[in-house]
């Protein structure tokens, strides 16, 4: 959809859930309590992901992601770097893999192609650091509350969504906007 639309798309990152711990979390302790039913949410995120054509597993814990976005930041200024963000997703929301852990983020930017000594230096020396900081700010102040967040032309489209949705959050962005009072 983005090519044939010719979309720009800027990558903002979102601290969901930072206090997750190295060693992940169940999503039974990330939402006891809270009235979800884990199996309902599984169906409905692989029924989504089905209609897109996308892989989806069932994971069983939550990952501390702020490595992987530090890392993913770093991707998004490399040649071919658009294909580290598929391996992070893939590596998380189909395998389950720990994408907090550096030895994972290292083989996830080797499967993308990109450079192994390079991507471990961004990680272990946290070089995005701020850049990663600054996109939680701009997160935060923007009134972010869930991943993904989709926005074009002050629209927003929340949480996963089908291809529908967005193209009609593109078109309402393109369109005429109506004059502030």
């Amino acid at each position: 959809m983005r090519r044939d639309l010719g979309l720009e798309l800027e990558w903002v990152y979102f601290p969901l859930h930072p206090e997750t711990p190295g060693e992940g979390r169940t999503l039974e302790s990330l939402f006891a309590g809270r009235g979800y039913d884990l199996d309902v949410m599984h169906q409905r995120m692989a029924a989504l992901m089905a209609e897109e054509g996308l892989p989806y597993g069932r994971r069983t814990h939550t990952y501390n992601s702020r490595l992987a976005q530090e890392l993913a930041a770093w991707g998004d200024g490399q040649p071919g770097g658009e294909a580290l963000h598929g391996e992070l997703y893939r590596a998380y929301f189909v395998d389950g893999r720990n994408i907090g852990d550096v030895g994972v983020l290292v083989s996830l930017a080797e499967a993308a192609g990109l450079d192994v000594e390079e991507a471990r230096q961004v990680i272990e020396g946290r070089t995005m650091r701020a850049l990663v900081d600054e996109h939680w700010s701009t997160s935060t102040r923007a009134g972010i509350t869930g991943v993904p967040t989709f926005e074009a032309g002050g629209y927003r489209a929340v949480g996963a969504q089908p291809e529908a949705v967005l193209r009609q959050l593109v078109t309402a962005a393109s369109g005429p906007r109506a004059p502030e009072a």
